[in-house]
């Protein structure tokens, strides 16, 4: 069985070889440091920064440490603002510290050489007719945001070594990306009209793409939505309204999905995501990723025992142990040996690898794995 076949065979417990080694790709600075140490060539540094998940030399990065390949390796359409808003500097502050207007229209205090989520000042969406001028015009469905050709050339299922999905875009996180936290938390109540609106826009702008990506022919193992909606403590929304009004959204692509005969449905969102579960079963999402350890130690264990195994899983390795020795690192591997055993769960770090992460620990952990 090659790495696809056993993807889909855990996936569906059934029997499988081995164990496929994921990954969730790096961070930028990651990759820069493993560059300067010598582990990775200059063109593999470059050819991530480029290419990102998909390139080649991303796929050259991996093979070095060990790892089969990136769950986030999809056929992408942007399901979002086309084209962006061009990104400006407002002001310079005397530290040094940039009030900017990013390509999301949202505004945002930067701090140079501060690797991190910038701070949410402002937003340009402020309201209906902001919304209607600015916004809605920039997230309407043109075949200009597929590329035919990369889709045509997709070969079919069965000659494919690694499993490859779709991307189902985004049903509330990419809003957030637009208002901040705070904006969109309190839009609900100052215009629920236009809250439900921009969720209706996004789910129909998403489903138009995943159709048309679809109906062209294309064959994929799985869809993929991203949204990064929780916290440490739980999601960033009332889970009763996101279940009322993003919940169908969900529900209308997973359908279309399934007509294509594809039943594994996952979902990229960090935090605490408990509360959400729920719902995204409920409207045929079905596999949790990257499902972050965090301080809240999450784990697919108390989910299955919930849910039965209607639930799947990438993900739930804790990625910190790459920056400490073997030792944890070994320690970490049998914690994960309980979650394997359960079936429909592949072990993969709980986010992109960073920048304290050891190289040879990260090969250790390939190299321990393979032997499972």
């Amino acid at each position: 069985m090659n790495i696809r076949e056993n993807v889909n065979a855990i996936l569906h417990y059934e029997k499988y070889d081995r164990m496929p080694i994921v990954a969730f790709g790096f961070w930028s600075e990651t990759v820069d440091k493993w560059a300067a140490e010598g582990h990775i060539t200059e063109d593999e540094r470059m050819g991530y920064h480029s290419g990102g998940d998909g390139s080649a030399l991303t796929q050259s990065i991996l093979k070095k440490l060990g790892f089969d390949y990136n769950w986030g390796d999809s056929f992408w359409c942007p399901t979002d603002l086309y084209p962006k808003f061009k990104s400006e500097v407002l002001e310079i502050q005397e530290n040094g510290h940039q009030i900017l207007r990013n390509e999301d229209g949202l505004i945002v205090l930067e701090k140079p050489g501060i690797v991190s989520i910038p701070a949410e000042i402002g937003t340009s969406l402020t309201g209906r007719e902001a919304w209607e001028e600015l916004y809605l015009p920039k997230l309407q469905f043109s075949l200009e945001r597929i590329n035919t050709e990369h889709l045509n050339s997709l070969p079919e299922l069965s000659t494919r070594e690694l499993p490859y999905g779709v991307n189902c875009g985004s049903m509330y996180g990419r809003i957030r990306d637009l208002l901040g936290v705070e904006h969109l938390s309190y839009l609900y109540y100052d215009d629920e009209e236009l809250y439900r609106e921009m969720v209706e826009t996004f789910g129909n702008l998403a489903y138009q793409i995943v159709k048309h990506v679809l109906d062209s022919g294309a064959q994929f193992d799985y869809g993929h939505f991203w949204e990064d909606i929780c916290f440490k403590n739980g999601p960033l929304v009332s889970p009763a309204i996101f279940h009322e009004i993003v919940g169908p959204q969900y529900k209308r692509i997973t359908s279309l999905l399934n007509s294509h005969g594809i039943d594994i449905v996952s979902l990229d969102c960090d935090g605490k995501i408990d509360a959400l579960i729920p719902t995204w079963l409920e409207n045929g999402v079905n596999t949790m990723f990257p499902i972050e350890v965090g301080t809240w130690e999450a784990s697919i264990i108390p989910w299955r025992e919930q849910y039965g195994k209607k639930i799947l899983g990438i993900g739930g390795m804790n990625k910190t142990v790459f920056a400490q020795d073997r030792k944890a690192v070994d320690k970490e591997i049998e914690r994960l040996k309980a979650m394997i055993a359960l079936g429909g769960f592949i072990p993969c770090p709980d986010h992109r690898i960073p920048p304290d992460a050891i190289f040879e620990n990260v090969q250790y952990y390939c190299e321990q794995m393979n032997k499972l």
